[in-house]
């Protein structure tokens, strides 16, 4: 047998958070959703049954916490901190796609949720102009 892919995810992390641009939406804050998919080379956590081979998704919680505690002005910039944070600290994960989500955006329509996704590959690197 040949692993060719294993995904590990968390799904619909619910933080309240002081996100935003308005000055209000730092003071007042809001309720986000992060979601987390990290292809993962965990081969011997399948053999081996041992938590050290694989992504200890409790720890992925937690750095999604700490950063979501961080006030931001933009989404993307949340979304970039969790992903490349993610990528320093767990050397495991060959690919991860992060996705934050502010619910309920004060925008002039009803509207459940403003995203933003970012995937993020090891070893491949751009450069802005």
């Amino acid at each position: 047998m040949i692993l060719r892919k294993m995904e590990i995810s968390l799904n619909e992390m619910r933080i309240f958070a002081r996100h935003g641009v308005m000055p209000d939406e730092r003071t007042l804050g809001a309720w986000f959703r992060v979601d987390v998919t990290a292809d993962v080379d965990c081969q011997a956590a399948i053999d081996n049954d041992d938590l050290g081979a694989t992504l200890n998704y409790a720890e992925v919680a937690e750095v999604v916490r700490d950063e979501m505690e961080v006030p931001s002005k933009l989404i993307e910039h949340v979304c970039g901190r969790i992903a490349k944070r993610m990528m320093r600290e767990f050397s495991i994960i060959r690919s991860l796609t992060v996705t934050v989500s502010k619910e309920h955006p004060p925008v002039c329509v009803e509207c459940g949720s403003a995203s933003v996704r970012l995937t993020l590959l090891r070893g491949v690197t751009t450069h802005h102009q």
